[in-house]
């Protein structure tokens, strides 16, 4: 959804500066994934239906840290999209109410987009998983390692 989001932005951005728009918009996008409280909440007088928790506190501190257009997901979400969405792992963030640093990643995209690009090669069968990233590793690194591993199966 968060990247359908930034496209669908981008789609627009085109259009506000044909109409003449001179300040482009932008989107920070943070993501987090655990436990957390939803309804409403205040008194008779002023009701507010909202989301609470340290889940929640986290995804705001992620999305203020996220690039601008960015998607940045805390390591809870990562660990459950790692095989779906290629993402750069970014140097652990403080975030105020939290004691350690923060994991965190950078969404890159969605693998089967990527592969459509020709940036991504990915092969999966019963007990095989092949994915070289393009962006992460050049084309000789990926040969020389792809060779190191044919001689390996050849052992």
């Amino acid at each position: 959804m968060a990247i359908a989001m930034q496209r669908r932005l981008r789609e627009l951005q085109a259009e506000w500066k044909e109409l003449g728009a001179e300040r482009p918009f932008h989107l920070r996008i943070g993501i987090n994934t655990g436990y957390c409280t939803v309804g409403n909440f205040g008194s008779e007088d002023r009701m507010d239906y909202t989301i609470i928790g340290s889940v929640v506190n986290l995804a705001a501190r992620l999305q203020a840290h996220a690039g601008l257009d960015g998607i940045l997901l805390g390591h809870e979400t990562y660990s459950l999209v790692k095989d779906e969405v290629s993402t750069a792992e970014q140097d652990p963030i403080t975030a105020k109410g939290f004691a350690e640093p923060v994991r965190c990643y950078k969404v890159l995209g969605i693998y089967d987009d990527l592969v459509s690009e020709g940036t991504v090669i990915r092969e999966e069968a019963d007990g095989f998983k092949f994915l070289l990233d393009l962006k992460k590793r050049g084309k000789a690194e990926a040969v020389e390692a792809l060779e190191a591993i044919l001689t390996r199966l050849k052992e």
